[in-house]
C-alpha cells in the first residue's frame, strides 16, 4: 500500500522533469535565434537605415559593390568608393597617397538583390512545376506497386542529400556537359532539382489528406479523372502545398554552395537584362547575397569598415527571404479561407 504512491511519486516527478526538459529545450532555443535575428537586426539596420530623410541609405540598396579606398589627407581620413576615389584624383593631379583598398565595403548590394530574387522565383517555379505534376501523378494516377515504392524512397533520400552534393552534380551536369557556364538556368535547375523531393513528398500528402468523398461524388456526376483533380482535389490540397513552397523558398534563398559551383559570380556590374539578345538572359551569372555575405565574411581582411557591409547584406537578405515567404503565408491562409470541407 505504501510502495505504490511512491511509484506514483517518482512516475510525476520523472513526467515533470520531462517537461521542463523540453520547456527550457524550446526556451534555448528561441533565446538563441532571437539574438542572432536581433544582432543582425541592429547591426544590419545601422547600415540600411539612416537618421536623416529618406531614413534609408540607398546608395546601399541601388549601387553595386565597389572598392573602399582608405587614406589620410590634409590631416583627415578619407573613405572613398572606387568611383569616388577616381573622381578625387582627377581634382588633384600630382597628389599621392598611402590608401588602404578594402573589396565590396563601399557602394551596395543592388546586383546581388536582383539576382537572389531571380534565382529564387526561376527555381521556385520549376520546382514547383515538376513537384506537384509528380505528385499528381504519385497520389492519383499510380498503384502502389514496388516501384512506386522504391520511387517515394528516392525521394526521401534525395531530401536528405547535402546541398553542396547538388551543387557538384549541378556543376558536372548543366555547366560542363549541357555547356549552359556559370548562368541562371544552371542555378534554377540545380536549385531547382534540390527543393524537389521535399515539395513532391509535402505536395502528395496534402493530395492524400483530401477525403476520399469528394472524388468519388466528382466522378459519380461525370466528371473525367482530370476534371475531378483540378475542380476537386487540388483546391483543397493548396494550403498544404503552399506551405512546402515556403520551405523551399527559405531553403533556396539560403543556399551558397549550389550557386557558388552553378549561378553566382563574386563581383557583376552588368545586370541580367542588359544583354544583346533575349536568349542570353538565360545564360549569364548573377550575384546573389548569400555567396556575396560569404565573399565579404570570409575572402577579405576582417576590419571596421567591412562589418557594415556584411551585418547590412545579411539584414537585406532575411528581410527578402521574409517577405517572398510572407506572400507564400498570405496565399495559403486566403486558400484556407475559401475552402470548407
Amino acid at each position: 500500500m505504501i510502495a505504490a504512491p511512491a511509484k506514483a511519486r517518482r512516475v510525476r516527478l520523472l513526467q515533470a522533469g520531462i517537461f521542463w526538459l523540453f520547456r527550457i529545450a524550446t526556451y534555448f532555443i528561441l533565446a538563441c535565434a532571437t539574438y542572432i535575428f536581433l544582432d543582425i537586426g541592429i547591426k544590419g539596420g545601422r547600415t540600411v537605415f539612416t537618421t536623416t530623410p529618406p531614413f534609408i541609405n540607398l546608395p546601399f540598396l541601388t549601387e553595386p559593390p565597389q572598392t573602399l579606398y582608405v587614406f589620410d589627407h590634409e590631416g583627415k581620413k578619407q573613405t572613398l568608393s572606387d568611383r569616388q576615389f577616381r573622381a578625387w584624383k582627377g581634382e588633384h593631379p600630382g597628389v599621392e597617397v598611402d590608401a588602404t583598398s578594402i573589396a565590396y565595403s563601399a557602394g551596395g548590394i543592388w546586383p546581388c538583390i536582383v539576382g537572389t530574387a531571380l534565382l529564387v522565383v526561376g527555381s521556385m517555379i520549376l520546382a514547383l512545376g515538376i513537384g506537384i505534376s509528380s505528385a499528381i501523378y504519385l497520389s492519383e494516377y499510380s498503384r502502389n506497386g514496388p516501384l512506386i515504392r522504391l520511387v517515394r524512397v528516392a525521394i526521401l533520400n534525395l531530401a536528405g542529400v547535402p546541398s553542396i552534393v547538388f551543387g557538384l552534380f549541378g556543376f558536372g551536369l548543366f555547366v560542363i556537359f549541357f555547356g549552359w557556364n556559370v548562368s541562371l538556368i544552371a542555378g534554377w535547375f540545380t536549385l531547382g532539382l534540390m527543393v524537389l523531393p521535399a515539395i513532391i513528398t509535402a505536395s502528395e500528402e496534402s493530395l492524400r489528406a483530401v477525403p476520399q468523398g469528394l472524388r468519388e461524388g466528382s466522378l459519380a456526376l461525370g466528371a473525367s479523372k482530370w476534371q475531378t483533380i483540378r475542380k476537386n482535389v487540388l483546391p483543397y490540397a493548396m494550403p498544404g502545398i503552399l506551405t512546402s513552397s515556403i520551405l523551399g523558398i527559405a531553403r533556396v534563398a539560403g543556399e551558397t554552395a549550389p550557386i557558388m559551383f552553378t549561378a553566382a559570380y563574386a563581383m557583376k556590374d552588368e545586370m541580367p537584362w542588359q544583354v544583346a539578345k533575349f536568349t542570353d538572359f538565360f545564360f549569364q551569372g548573377v550575384m546573389a547575397l548569400p555567396y556575396h555575405i560569404y565573399v565579404v565574411s570570409s575572402k577579405i581582411p576582417q576590419n571596421e569598415y567591412t562589418e557594415g557591409v556584411q551585418y547590412g547584406a545579411a539584414f537585406v537578405f532575411l528581410f527578402l527571404v521574409m517577405l517572398i515567404a510572407l506572400t507564400s503565408i498570405i496565399l495559403r491562409e486566403r486558400s484556407r479561407s475559401r475552402l470548407s470541407w
